[in-house]
């Protein structure tokens, strides 16, 4: 199947039946804002404006036409009645495609294309004189007109629309009679390149052919992909908080389900429900040599179970025995497109066949008595309906004919319709209606069935908002009695109707609500009953995106699942089963773990759950990634004690063929006893956990020898959180506090970057709206903290003095001598292994963490602490090696020594990679060793092992190109002052400026430091970079270190200074925002892509004067450098006799010259800056205190100046 050429013809013509039916309206004065008046009305004619301006004069039946679709925009809104018009029309045209391809066509005449290969014109034009459509002599001769005319679209859409009348008496549900505005709005061709040209030139044929690739399938396809655009256009909007309409919920949770899983869940529930019939009858059947037989391959036998669950089987089994094919009742009550329900069709099909019915025969029983469906979309419903009746068709030839029914003594001709829905509803039906019936119809209605009219309309106000979700009072034979009653009357086969005249009133009561009421009566007797078999894929929807009224019904009646409608149809489906009845569904994993759905998980463990198939990620392929996790399961409305399932694990699989296999090959299969699941804190479904796991849970857990807390919401993170290498770092622990606050995956110590505002004591935070201050007696202790949200959980030690945050939980120990024990029990393997358990979705706040199960061994309490401590000093070590640490003292790589002493900074990087390698293995055995130990203190050598990978380790090791990088970002903070060679640590950050700590090196005068692409300065970064080598290592190994250091950039350059200036030039800002989070610290004047100037400085060093000297002392020079190189190649272009030379020079004068026309326009934004003499607050942030100096507004030269935005800095 084209799946591609499928999804890019209905998003297509989606889009062309929508534009044309626009244009169609326009034809008659509609458009999107009003509804015309006519401009000229008289006997029988009015007359309206088109979009074009021109008039169009309109008749009789088009008139009637005009005012339908008036009256449809008025009750439903212009854009819905388009998309209906559009979606409708859709549907037919992938109906009537269907058909000819399988000729299923009562004609037998093709209406879209052709028999004969290449031949574009449709035989239903070619055959219109043969062909039978019921069409009188009038309408031939309008069609041999227009054909003779060659007005032959013209012809094709008088044939079309016969033909869907025509089809109205075989597929009512799909081809109602098109005398309304649907037919007004309907503009086809198949000469242009239109709708019908895309479908039949561009879907392969044998995508619907039956008999070869295609199946009744592709409906489904047609449906998901037609509404792709609508999706994504909704999802755009619920980013707006736009909350999702009743008219846009089944475009955005539309999923087509799989076909495998569609089997897995029929074979499992319906197919379960017949072979535990035939086993209660013959107890000696073998259900997997039943289920064989039938050809079920995704049905999982039953479990060996003990014998008292096994004589509660038989128990059930007994409720089943005198089970007739015609009682067992299913439903899909969110169909979709049907293709749950045309698989339900195939399995009751093979059970019939089995009981020795024809296929003929079959089919009218399965349609009439087996299978229902609801769903609140109409195009669904249409896509259902005729998925239904294909089947039908499939099995039967003369399925369309119907079938002989006796009843009464006489006997007549039945044309079989699903029993599915669109819910309706009652909203269009007056208040005062049912007052309207009772004075109108006197002794026709009794007070109950008067009762039940009114139950029925409030019940179904808005009903589209809350779908199959509404709970219907169980009345099903009342609500049948009344329907029976208004079609009775509807038809006037009532004796009322035959007893007496019915007046204009009654006539207008009957045909304007009397058929609404009906269908509201037949969708309540349906949404009342319960069903055998439930099974469906429903939609997925957070509570975030439902609208009021369906949040505050799902909060009303759902309220241990409303936080997602899958979740609300998990608790629906369980009440819509029979007792002993069988739910089969496919829903996000997330009620199986999350917290929030405890309530959930408890009304489904009170139940029997039969088998799972966990799927997790990508179990759909049109959804990428983690986007969407699910799992299926069957679930028996019964309750056996220590019943143990099967649970297929398929979560690690990538795709659906892939997860298709898997379980087709059994693997991963589980075996767990439902009441085991019970003793897991808050009933994870962790079907996976050995006994010994199990049994892990049982004993004390973190929260009885700690306390997991989680930190404060600020309200305002811009405004009361920092990095702290932004601060003035005076203010450290005055007014900025070092805080927690999670980050990446990294055990026992680091992450140590964010400061928060605590002045006087929080006084600023707390009284910020939208603040939570949790937890303050906590703060500044001693504890251990990890990131709440990621990948992998670590944990690492917090010293005294640090506050936390939400993202940065912490866990204060009851005992302080247990510190180093706990940390060392949660970064094992074995605590991470409780984590899949307790927290699957990776949310590690710390309610999961609190649920670690802890167990002490005072035998190895000892070892593992020194380990831990161990531990805690590596990561310390290697967090402070870098300059992202505030305890970082100076660059591993730097050593000041005698200028006589050769020392070379590739020596000095074997040195630190030695080292780095020994802190990394040593770190990787300590690990191992506390996972060899708590495995033991846990008994559960048999099941885990103690291996650490190495991509869990995560102090780092050494990295030539990383490390040469950082080395370079350290030679510029000496540059600038922040660091020295002469101290450790920060030697300023703020504050006073000392001299004295500056000897060895002295750092720039004014705290600019240019950067050119050539050589214009004797004190360029270039020129200081190579100084700073000369100075640390000294001048006779000058040129080996820097040829050393150009070696391992990945920048081009004749030269080594050639290759560290390019990468000043292109690269090291890229890195050090990038080091820095894009919170840059040396902050680069640029004046934009030609390099015609860029200049460093130190934030921290900045002042009000600083822009001003850039531009005088700086760019002004840098302008003056680049206007002589320009005259010095326009000399070579003009004298010199070497055509290389020449080439050369032209090529750098071209460059000078783009570099001055953009140093030009550079200076005015400078000058204005400079004029303002900006002061900035270090306490503001980078980001504040950088958008100061971008986006300047200046103006052009000439006579059609604009004003022009510049960015003084470089965009980070």
């Amino acid at each position: 199947m084209d799946k591609t050429a499928i999804k890019n013809f209905a998003v297509e013509a989606r889009n062309m039946l929508r534009d044309s039916a626009i244009s169609q309206a326009g034809l008659y004065g509609i458009t999107e804002d009003e509804c015309t008046e006519p401009v000229q009305t008289g006997n029988g004619f009015e007359v309206y404006k088109t979009i074009a301006g021109t008039d169009n004069r309109i008749f009789g039946d088009t008139i009637k036409k005009r005012a339908s679709l008036v009256k449809a925009i008025d009750e439903k809104g212009f854009d819905n009645v388009i998309e209906e018009v559009a979606y409708t029309w859709f549907n037919r045209l992938i109906a009537i495609r269907f058909m000819e391809v399988n000729d299923y066509l009562p004609t037998r005449v093709r209406v879209l294309s052709s028999e004969t290969s290449g031949k574009k014109e449709p035989d239903i034009v070619t055959q219109s004189l043969d062909i039978e459509l019921n069409m009188s002599q009038e309408e031939l001769a309008e069609v041999q007109k227009a054909k003779d005319e060659n007005r032959y679209d013209d012809a094709f859409g008088l044939l079309f629309i016969k033909q869907c009348n025509e089809l109205n008496d075989i597929l009512p549900g799909l081809f109602e009679k098109t005398d309304d505005y649907m037919e007004l709005l309907l503009k086809l061709s198949y000469i242009k390149d239109d709708v019908i040209r895309t479908l039949v030139d561009t879907v392969p044929e044998e995508d619907f052919d039956v008999s070869k690739e295609g199946q009744v399938e592709i409906i489904g396809w047609l449906y998901q992909y037609y509404n792709i655009e609508l999706k994504d256009e909704t999802f755009a909007l619920l980013k707006k908080n736009v909350k999702i309409t009743k008219e846009r919920i089944p475009a955005a949770t539309q999923l087509f389900t799989p076909d495998w899983i569609v089997r897995y869940m029929v074979e499992n529930s319906l197919g379960r429900l017949w072979i535990e019939h035939l086993r209660a009858n013959d107890p000696f059947l073998n259900e997997k040599q039943l289920a064989e037989e039938f050809g079920w391959k995704y049905y999982l036998p039953e479990a060996k179970q003990q014998d008292s669950v096994n004589i509660k089987l038989a128990e059930i089994r007994t409720s089943y025995k005198d089970m007739t094919l015609m009682d067992i009742k299913c439903i899909d009550p969110c169909m979709g497109s049907g293709h749950i329900l045309v698989y339900m069709f195939d399995v009751l099909m093979d059970i019939y066949k089995s009981e020795g019915y024809s296929e003929r025969d079959a089919v009218f029983y399965i349609l009439e008595n087996n299978i229902n469906g609801l769903d609140i979309d109409q195009r669904a419903y249409q896509l259902s309906y005729f998925a239904l009746m294909m089947k039908g068709r499939e099995y039967n030839r003369r399925f369309f004919a119907g079938r002989e029914v006796e009843q009464g003594g006489r006997s007549w001709r039945k044309n079989l319709s699903p029993n599915i829905r669109s819910i309706k509803e009652s909203n269009t039906l007056p208040d005062d209606l049912v007052n309207q019936i009772k004075e109108n119809f006197i002794g026709v209605f009794n007070d109950n069935e008067l009762k039940c009219i009114q139950y029925v309309m409030d019940l179904f106000k808005d009903a589209k908002e809350y779908g199959s979700i509404l709970n219907v009072d169980n009345e099903a034979r009342q609500y049948a009695s009344v329907a029976l009653k208004l079609y009775s009357l509807i038809d006037e086969t009532h004796p009322y109707c035959i007893e007496n005249n019915l007046d204009i009133v009654q006539r207008l009561l009957i045909a304007e609500h009397f058929p609404i009421i009906d269908e509201l009566m037949m969708q309540a007797c349906v949404m009342s009953e319960n069903y055998d078999v439930v099974i469906t894929n429903p939609p997925y929807m957070g509570g975030s995106g439902m609208s009021k009224k369906l949040y505050e019904y799902a909060k009303k009646y759902y309220y241990n699942s409303k936080s997602d409608l899958f979740s609300i149809f998990i608790e629906k489906c369980n009440a819509m089963c029979n007792l002993n009845g069988i739910q089969a569904m496919i829903t996000q994993q997330a009620w199986m773990f999350l917290k929030s759905f405890l309530k959930l998980r408890e009304i489904v463990l009170k139940n029997q759950i039969v088998d799972m198939v966990h799927l997790g990620a990508r179990a759909f392929d049109e959804i990428s990634g983690e986007v969407v996790q699910t799992t299926s399961f069957v679930i028996r409305k019964s309750n056996i004690p220590n019943y143990c399932a099967y649970y297929s694990r398929l979560t690690r699989l990538n795709g659906e063929k892939e997860k298709r296999n898997g379980f087709l090959r059994r693997n991963k299969l589980f075996l767990m006893n439902q009441d085991k699941i019970k003793t897991i804190p808050e009933k994870p479904l962790a079907y996976w956990l050995s006994s010994q796991l199990l049994k892990c849970f049982q004993g004390k857990k973190l929260n009885d020898v700690a306390k997991t807390k989680q930190g404060f919401a600020t309200g305002n993170n811009n405004l009361y959180l920092r990095f702290w290498f932004e601060i003035n770092n005076r203010k450290m622990n005055k007014k900025w506090f070092p805080c927690n606050k999670g980050g990446a995956y990294r055990k026992w110590y680091g992450n140590n970057t964010v400061v928060a505002d605590w002045e006087n004591n929080g006084f600023k935070m707390k009284a910020e709206s939208g603040s939570v201050i949790r937890n303050p007696d906590y703060y500044f202790k001693e504890g251990l903290t990890w990131s709440s949200l990621g990948n992998e959980f670590g944990v690492r030690y917090s010293k005294e003095g640090y506050l936390f945050e939400s993202k940065g939980s912490m866990c204060f120990v009851n005992e302080k001598s247990d510190l180093r024990y706990i940390l060392g029990l949660l970064n094992s393997c074995v605590a991470r292994k409780f984590l899949s358990v307790l927290a699957p979705t990776l949310d590690f706040h710390e309610g999961p963490v609190g649920r670690i199960p802890i167990a002490y061994s005072s035998k190895e309490k000892e070892v593992i602490e020194d380990l831990v401590e161990r531990n805690i000093q590596l990561s310390q070590n290697d967090w402070d090696d870098f300059e992202i640490s505030w305890d970082f003292k100076n660059h591993p790589l730097v050593r000041v020594t005698d200028n006589n002493f050769k020392t070379t900074i590739e020596s000095k990087y074997k040195d630190w990679k030695n080292y780095k390698d020994m802190s990394f293995s040593e770190l990787k055995i300590n690990e191992e060793l506390i996972n060899q130990k708590v495995i033991n203190i846990y008994s559960l050598k048999d099941e885990m092992n103690s291996t650490v990978f190495d991509d869990s380790i995560k102090i780092r090791k050494a990295d030539l190109e990383r490390d040469i990088k950082s080395f370079i970002s350290y030679a510029v903070g000496c540059m600038t002052g922040r660091y020295s060679l002469d101290v450790e640590g920060l030697a300023y950050a703020g504050g006073e400026w000392d001299d004295s700590k500056y000897k060895t090196f002295i750092p720039d005068a004014d705290n600019i430091i240019p950067i050119t692409d050539e050589e214009y300065f004797d004190d360029d970064i270039v020129c200081r970079f190579v100084d700073f080598v000369k100075v640390v290592y000294g001048e006779d190994t000058l040129e080996e270190n820097l040829d050393f250091i150009a070696s391992v950039l990945a920048v081009k350059g004749k030269s080594s200074r050639e290759i560290i200036r390019n990468y000043f030039i292109k690269d090291f800002y890229k890195d050090h925002c990038k080091i820095y989070k894009k919170r840059p610290i040396y902050w680069l004047f640029d004046s934009g892509k030609q390099n015609g100037f860029k200049a460093l400085i130190y934030m921290h060093l900045y002042d009000k004067d600083t822009v001003g000297r850039i531009r005088t002392n700086y760019l002004h020079k840098t302008q003056n450098a680049i206007e002589g190189a320009l005259k010095n190649a326009e000399y070579i272009i003009s004298s010199s006799t070497s055509a290389v030379d020449k080439a050369n020079a032209t090529k750098d004068r071209d460059k000078y010259i783009k570099q001055l026309n953009e140093m030009k326009i550079y200076d005015q934004a400078l000058a204005h800056v400079a004029l303002k003499r900006i002061d900035i607050d270090l306490d503001d942030g980078v980001k504040h205190n950088y958008e100061l100096f971008q986006e300047v507004e200046i103006s052009s030269e000439g006579e059609d100046a604009k004003k022009k935005k510049v960015n003084l800095l470089a965009k980070i």
